[in-house]
This record gives C-alpha cells, structure tokens and sequence, in this order.
C-alpha cells in the first residue's frame, strides 16, 4: 500500500485523485504513467488519505465534490471518503480570484506546523505530494535560517510550500520515514536547507517541478542537436493556457519562479548558453487546462546550412502531471523503505525541470530515463 496526501486540490491534484481511482476500478489503462505498473508498488496499491486546500468553496467538502469542478463525467464513488481539510497559504493565492483561508491566518507558524504534524499522523501518509500555485520564493540555502523563520513567524520569508516542506521533514521523523514530491518551481530538492534537513529527518525529497510538456520536449530535441554538433542560434519557447496555473503565472514574480526552471536546461544539454525566450506567455481562459504550445528552434549544420524546426500543439496540462505523480509517489515509497533519505537525483533528471540537488544538471532524457529505472531496480529499455 502507497497512502498518499494531495497538497493543493486543484486540477492536478484533482486529475491524479481521479485517474488513480478509476485504474483501482478497471476503468482505464495505464498510458501516460511512464513505469506503467512495473514496479512492485503498483498503481493499484496507492490509497489517497489526505487532501489540503486554502480555497474556502474547497475546504470541508470531499475530494469527489471537488473533481466535479474538473471532470463532467463518472467520477468513483470512493473519492467520497477523503475530505479536503484547511492547508497554509501565505499570500500564494494573492491577486488571484478566489477566497482563501489558512491556518496561518488564525495561529502562528509554530502553532500550525505543529498542528498539520499531528494531522498528518493520523492520517498516515507515505508521500506527501505538492501540486499547489505557483509561488514567488527566495531559497534559504542553510536551515539555520529556514528555521529560524518558523520560529520568529516570519511571513514574509516563507511560502506554502517551504512550510509545507518542513513539516514534512518533523512528520517523517516521528513516524521513522515520508517522502515529498515538490512538483512546482518553488526549490525545495535544489535549496540545501531542505536537502540536510531531508537527511536528518528520514524524508525524501523528489523535485523541482515537474517535467510535463513543451520542456521535457525542448530538452531532448536539444540533446538530439548536441549530439550531432549542431550549433543552436536561438530557442523561442512558449505556453499559454487557461488553467488556475497560467492565471496565476500572470503575476510577475510567479512567472520568474517557471522561468528560471525551464530556462536552465538550454546551457546545461548544450554546453553553451544559446540566446533563449522560454517561458508560460499568457493566460487565455478559452483554452481551459488543454494550453497551447510554440517553439522554434534556429540552428546551424554541416557547410553552414542554417535549418530550423517549428512545432505547435495542445496538451492537457493537467493530466500529463498527474500521469508522472503515478510514478512519483511509488518511487518515494521505495526510497523510503530503502532508506534513501535526502534528495535522489536518479530520479529527478528525468521526472523534473530542475532536478536536486543544486550541483547536479540537466541531463538528456533518454540517459535520465535509463538511470532512473536502474536505480528503481528495472532492467534498461534502450542501452
């Protein structure tokens, strides 16, 4: 059994609670799910056991109710049974038109770790999973001051996410092990705060943000380039959408925190640092979840030749997240009952933007996807 907490019930959480539930009841297959169900965790065996929001039209009614906002058609009855309970917000909903209500509007930052602790104990979780909005974060970098932040309830310093972080890590060491799985650009698996605390504390760390669309895509046709020894001109790359996501990302300091993640590949596959717009663009409500992609890519081959590649589609957001996080919370299952604590980088080159910990790079797919299964015990596919 994998029982995992959904922080942040919004269309991915939304989306993951619901595809897993109808795997469970034989109503889907296992595609977008890269492992399929080679693991010895299967997707059948993940159990959903807590779910936090801080939308007050989310807050105390159950997760089945909330897909409704999501999904139009059957949804399982068993999503009755998970009731979505008052998270932390911290500002990260700011600007944005919904009504929220944390725990920190009514108690310290002391008082609500503490509190979400003995929470999170008695519902038992083995992966914490973090699919909340997008933040504007500064890192810490040493947990002296990450603490001492909570301490002195320093709002202004913190976000959601790095509270949420912390809890986990005391959560972990009082039950002897938890994973976390930080799928949003807020560094959690690149901050070494987070990292030596994760160590200390019996957690794992999976992150930051996951790799859904036109990036890991970027990425491996700049891998195909490299490899030739292709000299990349430029890059251009964009999304627009019109999810609760691209809405928030209209606001400037969120939209650096996406930037900077889907940036840091280009230097980092090509070995130089190729003049580069990639970055979510706009907010079109029309578009729903399904956002539109661009990209085009300017490069120089043999004589000199100058070639460029063009390519738009439309890809549900939501659902290429949700299909990775099937993996994600298997993985930090197994982490944890091998007792890999910190943050695991196998891992997070292929399923993240910006895979922890902060030394190590981008690397290309094909290579980050042979290392990952070979660290989860499974044959090589390719090499």
């Amino acid at each position: 059994m994998v029982r995992v907490l959904i922080l942040g019930q919004g269309y991915v959480g939304s989306i993951f609670a619901l595809g897993v539930e109808r795997i469970k009841n034989g109503e889907l297959g296992y595609h977008g799910i890269p492992l399929e169900n080679e693991l010895q965790e299967k997707v059948e065996d993940i159990e959903i056991v807590g779910s936090y929001d801080v939308d007050k039209n989310k807050i105390g009614k159950s997760v089945y109710d909330v897909v409704k906002n999501y999904w139009e058609n059957h949804i399982p009855e068993s999503l009755r049974n998970v009731i979505v309970r008052k998270g932390i917000h911290l500002r990260s909903l700011r600007n944005l038109p919904i009504d929220t209500e944390g725990l920190d509007d009514e108690m310290t930052l002391k008082e609500a770790v503490e509190k979400l602790v003995e929470e999170w104990k008695e519902s038992a979780p083995d992966v914490i999973i973090n699919v909340c909005t997008t933040e504007a974060f500064t890192p810490f970098g040493n947990k002296e001051e990450l603490i001492k932040a909570i301490e002195d309830n320093n709002r202004e310093r913190l976000t959601a996410t790095q509270v949420y972080a912390y809890v986990a890590a005391l959560y972990a060491k009082e039950v002897g092990g938890a994973a976390f799985v930080n799928a949003i650009p807020t560094l959690i698996a690149n901050d070494p705060a987070f990292v030596e605390l994760s160590k200390e504390n019996n957690l794992v760390i999976f992150g930051d943000d996951g790799a859904t669309g036109a990036t890991p895509l970027t990425a491996d046709i700049l891998s195909h380039l490299a490899q030739r020894n292709r000299y990349v001109k430029d890059i251009a790359q964009f999304n627009i959408g019109g999810n609760a996501d691209f809405l928030a990302l209209t606001d400037k300091e969120r939209n650096k925190s996406k930037e900077f993640t889907k940036s840091s590949i280009v230097k980092e596959l090509l070995g130089y640092d190729a003049p580069h717009y990639i970055k979510p663009t706009g907010f079109l409500e029309p578009l729903g979840d399904k956002k539109f992609i661009a990209m085009h890519i300017e490069y120089v081959s043999f004589n000199g030749a100058v070639d460029e590649l063009i390519i738009n589609g439309r890809i549900n957001d939501s659902p290429a997240l949700a299909g990775l996080l099937v993996d994600l919370v298997r993985l930090g299952k197994m982490a944890v009952d091998k007792k890999e604590f910190g943050t695991i980088y196998e891992v997070n080159a292929f399923y993240m933007k910006n895979p922890g910990p902060i030394e190590k790079p981008n690397i290309p797919r094909i290579i980050a996807y042979e290392k990952m299964r070979m660290w989860a015990g499974l044959k090589p596919k390719w090499f």
